[in-house]
């Protein structure tokens, strides 16, 4: 079953679910927006989130962290701050991983540039040290324990293996086996996404020894050259990599009303991550390159989640 933007999105909005969206707010970034946010985690105690931090007319893109502070969120100065792009997290064993997109020059023809994931790993965000550079090309790289103790990793290969952008999954049984070779080997998604539309994961939620959740984002460009990029969840089977209940779960027109970096980038949501709370779900997102909202959703897996005691 090839799936595509615009079907999916009719579904969407047939669906009446009753959604809450709010602005995030952060303190102690002067003159830079901050979008394309991770969901919370714990480092040391303390509940933090990851943002990409940009000039308002540029793209000189870092990874700041943040706590929470009376409603808002304030920048922790003396944490890293990483030249990367779209940061996301996941916890393997005791440590936690944090990466994202490295944006560099080609050595052969420095106006082309070239992007990468990046992955750093330490037992907080203060001890994070490098441990996985991803093949060129490749954004959406994304990893996590897995119920069975082993680790999924799914990628996101373009080119003559991918077109655009399709979605792969293969299984790794220790941190140190990841290599180029276990991501160009991995396999893709069989008849999921259209030539002429891409998709990437954002985060992985293991639901149980066979079936992990996904979020991820669809997306494709109009004859205009506007983008439009779509919240996507399903669950994938890791053992027999079948997909089922594919959905996007927001649109731009989901959220609050609000600018754009450029007009053709109004109509993207960043998928940055989710927390539940039993049938309810919160996404935190990126809203058109250049703010970050939430919005409060149903949660996309809780059909799928056999011991309901566990959300």
């Amino acid at each position: 079953m090839i799936i595509n933007c615009d079907e999916l999105l009719k579904k969407h909005r047939i669906i009446k679910m009753r959604k809450t969206a709010k602005r995030v707010n952060f303190i102690g970034i002067f003159n830079k927006d901050v979008y394309n946010i991770t969901a919370p985690f714990t480092n040391k105690g303390i509940t933090v989130i990851a943002g990409r931090v940009e000039s308002k007319m540029g793209r000189d893109s870092m990874v700041l962290f943040f706590e929470k502070y009376k409603g808002a969120w304030c920048h922790i100065v003396e944490s890293p701050i990483m030249e990367l792009e779209d940061p996301f997290f996941t916890r393997i064993g005791s440590e936690i991983v944090v990466g994202g997109v490295e944006v560099f020059n080609s050595i052969n023809n420095p106006y082309n540039l070239i992007w990468r994931t990046i992955m750093y790993k330490g037992r907080d965000i203060f001890h994070l040290k490098l441990f996985f550079v991803g093949p060129d090309g490749m954004k959406d790289l994304r990893i996590a324990e897995l119920k069975d103790g082993s680790i999924g990793v799914l990628t996101r290969p373009q080119g003559a293996k991918g077109g655009k952008g399709k979605i792969g999954f293969t299984k790794i049984k220790r941190l140190n086996d990841l290599s180029m070779g276990v991501i160009e080997d991995a396999p893709i998604l069989n008849d999921f996404l259209h030539d002429d539309e891409w998709g990437g994961i954002n985060s992985i939620y293991p639901i149980d020894e066979n079936n992990i959740g996904l979020l991820g984002h669809i997306a494709k460009m109009d004859e205009n050259g506007m983008k439009h990029y779509y919240s996507m969840t399903f669950v994938l089977d890791i053992n027999s990599m079948t997909y089922k209940d594919v959905k996007i779960i927001a649109a731009r027109e989901d959220f609050l009303p609000g600018p754009s970096k450029d007009e053709s980038l109004y109509d993207v949501v960043f998928s940055g991550g989710l927390t539940f709370e039993g049938k309810k779900a919160t996404l935190y997102a990126g809203i058109s390159d250049i703010e970050a909202q939430t919005i409060e959703i149903d949660n996309p897996f809780y059909d799928h989640i056999k011991d309901k005691e566990e959300v």
